[in-house]
């Protein structure tokens, strides 16, 4: 049977799908953790529940509550946390040594350790190992997903400013620029429901 996971069309489909329906929880949440981002020990759990917490909820179609970053039980991830980066950024930076390639591999290999320790409950060590085994064999389509998408809006985002500056008119620029700004904000939200996507698709049998 041919393997479907990480379909490329399908799953740049879903994600724009994912980061669209929940552009308004999304956004709240964003808002909200940039606000408090200053406040020492606050600010560890809402970047816990911003970057695996929303995105696990996301994956499962699950709604998000506008202070969902909020929840308390994201602190209590804290040392795993800690734990998954230091060793993840460690695992990185000498990939990167080598050549910078082997760096992006990595990165893509554990990208879904932080996911897994909060959303299913696995050990740092273990989340990595996981992250490894079920990103095996699609880190190219991962990173093709993700490359062909920052592609697409990037060339949006050179023909509007295209227009802008052949109109020669400073209304138009402005215009244009106001659009831009809110495509790169569009772009926050798909990337987000791509991560869910990818995510969704790679752990379904864990």
């Amino acid at each position: 049977m041919a393997d479907t996971k990480l379909m490329v069309g399908a799953t740049i489909q879903e994600g724009i799908a994912i980061g669209t329906r929940n552009i308004g929880p999304i956004l709240v949440n964003v808002l909200l953790w940039a606000l408090t981002i200053w406040i020492p020990y606050i600010n560890v759990g809402t970047t816990i529940g911003l970057t695996a917490g929303i995105v696990s909820k996301a994956s499962r179609g699950e709604i998000i509550p506008i202070t969902e970053i909020f929840d308390p039980k994201y602190r209590k991830y804290m040392g795993e946390f800690f734990l998954v980066s230091g060793l993840g950024g460690i695992g990185i930076f000498t990939g990167m040594i080598f050549g910078i390639i082997p760096g992006i591999v990595i990165s893509l290999a554990w990208s879904l350790a932080i996911l897994l320790v909060v959303d299913k409950g696995k050990n740092p060590t273990k989340a990595l190992v996981l992250s490894n085994n079920c990103t095996y064999g699609y880190k190219w389509k991962m990173a093709g997903i993700y490359l062909l998408t920052g592609l697409i809006f990037a060339v949006v985002q050179l023909i509007l400013f295209g227009i802008g500056q052949a109109s020669n008119n400073d209304g138009v620029i402005f215009f244009m620029s106001l659009i831009g700004l809110l495509i790169i904000l569009f772009e926050v939200f798909v990337f987000i429901g791509l991560q869910a996507s990818i995510y969704r698709q790679l752990t379904e049998n864990i």
